[in-house]
């Protein structure tokens, strides 16, 4: 862009309108000879003496109006609620027609006013709009997370969230609904899911989920179909997990590939140790059917939440194990592969009371997420079996986000694995 192209500017605008914009804000719109906006924000500028072309969710047809009127230099200014770069209009356009065409003056966000008004951080929120991800692809983050903001939609409003939450058994998140924000009518409405769901708000609202504590992360609900649950590598997500370790779960990616390295087969018995949730446990046990498999969980409420996976995948030849490895080995029927998913200070000892049990040709499968515990881990599987196979596993999940396709990177992780001769 030469020096002499005028910028397009895009001006955040709260519910005040004028008053509430800084003097660069308004001295911009008053210059302005094309002002584009949806009917709402334009509605808050009512003084403003520039052309009006009202915009809609047609971001495509925004691009094209804008590039017909660079043409014609025009002083243009766009004008979005909030922060326009926040789940807003800029950086649609910005990736379309080039960041150094624009020149973003920012207002509150509606998100950033609502958990202000609720005094709760947003940091590590799961923050979504609904207007461009449907409900339906976003539950999954929102039954895992402590806190989410939603931008509602006309389609999915409170009270459809609150339904639907509750249809799949999502019931412990506290609700806030904050309406009208900045504006004279402005209200939060807080509550269950189940008021929400008989109550009615005004279009321009943000909804806040709060998780009660103490509420274990509830599993995916799957029928048939393509998302129906697999023999192996099935989601993170359909496993019911303790919380606060949600997210120490074996990742889907690195069970497929450590039970490929146990090398389970039909009639085999595999004991999980460090069972956690029993994700691994269960799938070996699907795999080793008409084997056993023995998960072998010291946490209490893991120990129940594995039965209650197990039931969920409806695995009948698992066995919860309650107990500190390695002192519950003894009266366990010798292991075909063993599968080690926490080891703890005393890996040494864990280990090789481990290999010791391992029947002649039998293997054991470590899975270690600190380069400190794969040090003292490979260091005492050399000594154990001489040769160790070590992997290390890095995975990234693809996340649409507007109308773009970015990957998230899940923690790395090792796989060691031995075989005793």
């Amino acid at each position: 862009m030469s020096a002499s192209e005028p910028r397009i500017h895009i001006v955040g605008v709260g519910s005040d309108g004028v008053s509430g914009l800084t003097s660069r804000a308004r001295e911009l719109l008053t210059a302005a000879d094309l002002v584009l906006g949806s009917e709402h924000t334009l509605n808050l500028l009512a003084e403003l003496k520039a052309e009006r072309l009202r915009i809609g969710p047609d971001l495509p047809e925004v691009v094209r109006v804008l590039e017909a009127n660079l043409g014609q230099r025009k002083r243009i200014v766009i004008v979005a609620g909030g922060d326009p770069l926040f789940y807003g209009v800029a950086r649609y356009l910005c990736d379309r027609l080039g960041k150094d065409r624009f020149e973003v003056l920012p207002h509150v966000s509606s998100m950033q006013l609502a958990f202000a008004r609720i005094k709760e951080s947003w940091e590590e929120a799961y923050l979504t709009n609904l207007a461009n991800h449907p409900l339906d692809t976003v539950l999954d983050r929102i039954r895992t997370a402590e806190t989410v903001g939603l931008f509602t939609s006309e389609q999915h409003d409170p009270p459809a969230i609150a339904r639907e939450l509750l249809a799949r058994g999502l019931d412990y998140f506290r609700a806030f609904v904050c309406e009208n924000l900045g504006a004279p009518d402005e209200r939060v409405t807080q509550g269950e899911l189940a008021e929400i769901q008989e109550m009615e708000f005004a279009p321009l609202n943000v909804m806040i989920l709060k998780r009660k504590p103490g509420r274990p992360d509830l599993p995916r609900s799957l029928g048939r179909g393509p998302g129906a649950l697999r023999r192996f590598g099935n989601p993170d997500d359909v496993f019911a997990q303790s919380r606060p370790k949600s997210g120490l779960i074996t990742q889907a990616e690195v069970r497929a590939i450590a039970l490929a390295q146990l090398d389970v087969q039909p009639g085999c018995i595999v004991w999980d140790v460090g069972a956690g949730s029993g994700s691994v446990a269960i799938e070996a046990a699907q795999l080793a059917d008409p084997g056993a498999v023995y998960a072998i969980e010291q946490d209490a409420a893991d120990y129940h939440l594995i039965r209650a996976n197990a039931e969920t995948f409806g695995v009948m030849n698992l066995k919860a194990v309650h107990g500190t490895a390695p002192a519950v080995f003894d009266g366990l029927p010798a292991p075909d592969a063993i599968f080690v998913g926490g080891t703890g200070r005393e890996v040494a000892r864990l280990l090789e009371a481990a290999f010791a049990v391992l029947r002649p040709g039998g293997r054991l499968v470590v899975n270690v997420a600190t380069l400190e515990m794969l040090t003292a881990t490979y260091g005492t599987l050399k000594s154990l079996a001489g040769s160790v196979q070590c992997s290390l596993v890095n995975v990234a999940r693809g996340t649409e986000q507007l109308e773009t396709m970015r990957f998230e990177a899940v923690n790395p992780t090792f796989l060691l694995r031995v075989a005793k001769a």
